[in-house]
């Protein structure tokens, strides 16, 4: 396994996006901010942290549970839905967050999962790192670090709150 990006890089990275979330939307007073679980609801309360130092407004943050809306699944295999939705999304500019875009499958679903629970004004997508190798027509609109990458290799984000350190790494898949 190898590391890619450190802490620090990951901090900047993060601090970067939030700077572009500020410029494209003008200021952050109607964005909300959904996490995709489990990564992306860290890396969301990290971005609302940066927002609220560089902005002085706390955003809304959530997380977004899209595994009731899966491609892969089967109706009857569907689980219950364990987001955490702090506010109205209507009207809203949601800001979907993940730490890695591949072939655009989760994204799909989050988006689903947003559509499900009323009309957002507009929805982004932020991502810590975008490697390439979409099966559907979804792009990022903030990109951490692109990190190409073939089929054979997995691409692996850690965040302090869960993982204990926070880091990218890249490893051959088994």
């Amino acid at each position: 396994m190898r590391r890619l990006m450190d802490e620090k890089s990951v901090a900047r990275s993060l601090a970067r996006i939030s700077h572009e979330i500020i410029e494209r939307n003008k200021g952050v007073e109607n964005i909300v901010l959904l996490g995709i679980l489990t990564r992306g609801g860290s890396l969301s309360r990290i971005i609302a942290d940066n927002l609220e130092r560089f902005e002085g407004i706390r955003v809304p943050v959530g997380t977004l549970d899209i595994t009731p809306f899966r491609d892969d699944r089967r109706q009857e295999e569907r689980t219950e839905d364990i987001s955490e939705i702090p506010v109205s999304l209507q009207g809203k500019d949601v800001i979907v967050v993940d730490d890695v875009l591949h072939t655009g499958r989760t994204l799909r679903a989050a988006l689903e999962a947003v559509f499900s629970r009323g009309r957002a004004s507009t929805i982004q997508v932020a991502v810590l790192v975008d490697r390439g190798h979409r099966e559907l027509p979804i792009r990022a609109d903030y990109v951490g670090k692109n990190i190409p990458s073939s089929h054979t290799e997995e691409v692996m984000v850690k965040v302090m709150d869960v993982d204990g350190e926070s880091g990218v790494y890249i490893a051959r898949s088994s």
